[in-house]
């Protein structure tokens, strides 16, 4: 196990949050780009995927990636339930969250749909960046959602 290199998911977040990197393809008319944005800065601070089909979590190209990469629900999934290889995360309250970790917005019925990466906190206040609706340093406090799941990456497995 290593530790998450958080400066590294930092300059990615803040190299490409408002353009899109040609390496992957842009989700945006797919149901949107979020997630997948979310787990670029993931795999920039971790170095490395997880090749599990199915239950993993990569991106080899648009058609060769698991749910985990570009699902809201599924990339939940798989950093709170990793045992393996990559990322993994713990979800936490707000308080105990840092400039690097992912959140994840919600409705009242329990459905999430936009993952969130946390780029500053200052204040009290949370500042993010996302894809989608492209945002860098966005107040978390102007979005408008119902619950929001904190994931604090622990560290990351090599192995």
């Amino acid at each position: 196990m290593f530790a998450y290199n958080r400066e590294k998911a930092l300059a990615y977040a803040r190299e490409w949050a408002m353009k899109r990197n040609p390496a992957y393809l842009n989700f945006d008319n797919l149901g949107g780009d979020c997630t997948n944005f979310a787990s670029q800065c993931l795999y920039a601070g971790s170095g490395v995927m997880n090749p599990t089909q199915i239950y993993g979590w990569y991106y080899y190209s648009s058609s060769k990636r698991t749910a985990s990469w570009t699902g809201v629900p599924y990339l939940y999934n798989f950093l709170t339930g990793n045992k393996g290889v990559g990322p993994f995360a713990q979800e936490v309250d707000a308080s105990a969250v840092e400039p690097g970790d992912i959140i994840q917005l919600g409705r009242a019925d329990g459905t999430f749909y936009h993952s969130p990466v946390i780029v500053a906190i200052s204040d009290d206040e949370i500042y993010v960046a996302a894809h989608t609706f492209d945002a860098y340093m966005r107040p978390l406090s102007t979005y408008e959602y119902d619950q929001a799941r904190y994931l604090h990456i622990l560290g990351v497995r090599n192995w």
